[in-house]
């Protein structure tokens, strides 16, 4: 009888603490530097330097923030420098990026002043999936004459 309500809160609990945590971005801090690989399901913001390649949802280079290697988001933001591939839904590069490789996006918003060396390719978005229009079959009709238009036997 009361482990069911236990049970029960302590779901509710869960939900609000993984609600919580999945909302707060990972800080790679002004005095952090890290060599390796970076994998998030949420946000990244990195004021350090990152020798490695970083998969997440969205990717925040600060102003002293630094990464070499492959990046891949959904969306990037770039205040420092990148030197790698891009590869992300939105990129915006703000006027004190310092960008070094190609990006591959379907937006892309560069501010006046940011540097931006390498190759720049747009992906389509994803076409909305539309179902195949069937074919449409005609039957033929008879066509009947106009009896009035027919002539008539002449009457006797």
């Amino acid at each position: 009888m009361f482990s069911s309500k236990t049970n029960l809160q302590s779901a509710q609990v869960t939900r609000m603490s993984e609600a919580q945590v999945k909302s707060v971005p990972s800080i790679i801090s002004v005095d952090l530097k890290v060599q390796g690989n970076l994998s998030s399901n949420g946000e990244i913001q990195v004021d350090g330097n990152v020798e490695g390649d970083i998969n997440c949802k969205a990717l925040i280079v600060g102003t002293k923030g630094s990464v070499s290697g492959e990046v891949i988001a959904q969306t990037v933001r770039i205040h420092g420098a990148i030197k790698g591939q891009v590869k992300a839904k939105s990129v915006f590069l703000a006027s004190t990026a310092q960008m070094s490789g190609d990006i591959e996006h379907e937006s892309l918003a560069i501010e006046p002043g940011a540097f931006m060396e390498g190759h720049c390719k747009r992906t389509p978005a994803e076409a909305p999936k539309v179902a195949k229009p069937e074919p449409v079959t005609v039957k033929p009709t008879v066509q009947t004459q106009d009896v009035e238009a027919m002539p008539r036997a002449a009457a006797s």
